[in-house]
């Protein structure tokens, strides 16, 4: 099991949108026969579906008499269903890495419970589908590398929470593991009410219990439920916003941080900060916002002009095969924090920018020695580029923390044109290095999250770390006589697993059986057959089966297509002035704090 670190992908950086980070749109979720009318959005994902049918049929005789059978077909809820199931495995399995065949199982099972109960509901109070709303969270956790329990889990909470299913047939159904990890999260969702004030004893306490008692698993899952809940609470009043936040700041964003999740506990700082304080938080995000150039922010710049003069570099190409670069900002919480607690000045404030150099070296008998060589190489690249301030300087390489940390750490001053900007702190690190730096700070982190017994700190992080080794373990691939030991890409994973038989191709009993698992009939098998099947064979081969998953996937990117059109646009449009940002937000803000 393994965490994002704080770093935050350069891709993904947060700070000129407001908004919390958006995931991959998952479809809306269609509702069956018996409920409203299907969505133009999923429409068009069927329709698309349909279209790479038709196109196939075309060609072949007879293929015209297909296409007054495809708007029918569509309109089966079990054909509707299988669209949703594969299109949220193959969402969900693209980012998980590594996956076996049992995680695969674990995780169609979850799915094929999930998906018949939670396409009948209306929206959520948020104004979400149920289906999508569990899915975000899946991705989530997927993007934080959890294993396919964790991932099944948080599906099938937002079903239990319906009441159409219990633990007892999760743990039938799914798995015993599975079935776990849903109570364990349940059982945390109440801790905070056991808590009557919040004060830091009383917090900290709460902490020290979750981290001593709960599988670590179950915690990371109710992070992600919480940061989930924090993204998507502007629809309830002020108060209890407030009160959400209050917890979250003192409880669940320090537990995150204790458990080595910081990519978890900076989201929810910032998102806390931002309902407790508004007007605080918006001072200091305008402040941030400030720092672009034009419509890019500064940070991507940086980047850019890093990387390349990195792999530019002949002498550094020689000594390494990969050159990666983080780039992240600071967290508005941990801004607010340096100029109010500290009493910095904003131009104080040195380490709003950071880059982190990842390097792998070549490989070869002396791999640690080419590692700091190539460090030091970029080191020197990185002094040609901007001005180095000598007294931030830390080699950490030469003379390695207690703890074995090693590190280049330097700031260098990025000001330019006669403008003063703050600092900017770049770290140079081996693959290697950034791997155990990442595992040395799980001590230091339980202990600034409540356990201020270091040696419990060391102990209960060996805990945590047997736990995630024994899931590891149980959920490692498990050969299976139907695959012949053959390497499956990602998108086929879904069709061996609708291939039961092991004989390469989808019959029609195998489509009725995955139909009736999701509550459809069996008749809806047969309109699908027809759909998909471009020649007429009976049943579905692999490739004929992929272009369907390919138009499936089609519709899924949309959103993000309109995030990259959105950033070209950007570039080519002028940005507003932010200089009135501030008046005009605070107005904003008043009109709704005084509706509250």
């Amino acid at each position: 099991m393994s965490l994002s670190s704080h770093d935050i992908a350069l891709r993904r950086s947060p700070i000129l949108n407001s908004k919390p980070l958006r995931h991959r749109p998952s479809l809306s979720p269609l509702p069956c026969a018996a409920a409203s009318a299907p969505r133009n959005r999923r429409s068009k994902v069927i329709a698309a579906a349909a279209a790479s049918s038709a196109s196939s049929t075309a060609v072949t005789d007879g293929g015209a008499e297909k296409l007054p059978a495809t708007k029918k077909a569509l309109e089966q809820p079990g054909v509707r269903m299988v669209v949703e199931l594969v299109g949220a495995f193959n969402e969900l399995t693209e980012r998980m890495n590594p996956l076996s065949t049992s995680s695969s199982q674990i995780l169609f099972k979850a799915l094929k419970l999930s998906i018949p109960a939670l396409v009948t509901l209306p929206l959520s109070p948020d104004n979400r589908y149920p289906l999508s709303k569990a899915l975000s969270v899946a991705v989530l956790l997927a993007d934080l590398q959890m294993d396919a329990e964790v991932i099944s889990a948080a599906i099938l909470r937002e079903v239990w929470e319906t009441g159409t299913i219990s633990i007892a047939e999760v743990r039938d159904r799914v798995g015993a593991g599975t079935g776990h990890l849903l109570y364990e999260s349940l059982r945390l969702k109440k801790i905070p009410f056991k808590v009557d004030v919040l004060d830091d004893e009383n917090v900290a306490a709460v902490r020290k219990f979750c981290l001593t008692y709960y599988d670590i698993r179950a915690i990371i899952l109710d992070l992600a439920l919480r940061l989930d809940t924090m993204r998507h609470i502007d629809y309830i009043p002020r108060y209890q916003q407030q009160i959400i936040s209050l917890e979250v700041m003192k409880i669940h964003a320090p537990l995150a941080h204790a458990i080595g999740a910081n990519f978890l506990s900076l989201e929810l700082e910032d998102l806390s900060f931002r309902y407790l304080f508004p007007y605080s938080y918006l001072y200091v995000d305008s402040w941030l916002r400030s720092h672009v150039r034009g419509s890019k922010p500064l940070i991507d710049i940086y980047n850019e002009q890093l990387l390349q003069a990195l792999k530019e570099d002949s002498i550094l190409g020689n000594m390494t095969d990969d050159i990666l670069v983080k780039g992240r900002y600071k967290s508005r919480y941990s801004t607010m924090k340096k100029l109010l607690k500290d009493g910095r000045r904003p131009e104080d404030v040195n380490d709003i920018m950071g880059l982190r150099v990842i390097l792998r070296p070549k490989p070869g008998m002396k791999l640690a020695e080419m590692g700091e060589r190539a460090c030091y190489r970029a080191r020197e690249i990185i002094q040609s580029l901007w001005k180095e301030m000598p007294h931030r300087t830390k080699d950490y390489i030469a003379k390695p923390k207690e703890n074995g940390y090693k590190s280049l750490h330097m700031a260098v001053d990025v000001s330019e044109d006669g403008r003063a900007r703050p600092l900017m702190e770049v770290q140079i690190r081996t693959a290697e290095m950034d791997m155990l730096a990442a595992g040395g700070t799980a001590s230091h982190s339980l202990y600034k999250g409540g356990l201020t017994d270091p040696e419990e700190a060391k102990r209960l992080k060996a805990i945590m770390m047997a736990a995630a080794e024994l899931a590891a373990l149980r959920l490692k691939d498990i050969p299976s006589p139907n695959l012949n030991s053959v390497e499956i890409d990602q998108r086929g994973r879904v069709f061996h697993l609708l291939d039961k038989n092991g004989d390469g191709r989808i019959s029609i009993e195998e489509l009725m059986e995955v139909m009736e698992e999701l509550g459809a009939q069996r008749d809806d098998a047969q309109e699908m057959m027809q759909l998909l099947d471009s020649n007429s064979d009976g049943s579905l081969s692999s490739e004929e089966f992929d272009l369907f998953q390919k138009q499936v996937e089609l519709m899924r990117n949309i959103g993000d297509r309109d995030e990259q059109y959105k950033a070209l646009l950007l570039q080519k449009l002028p940005m507003p002035d932010y200089g009135g940002l501030i008046k005009v937000q605070r107005e904003e803000l008043d009109n709704v704090t005084a509706g509250s």
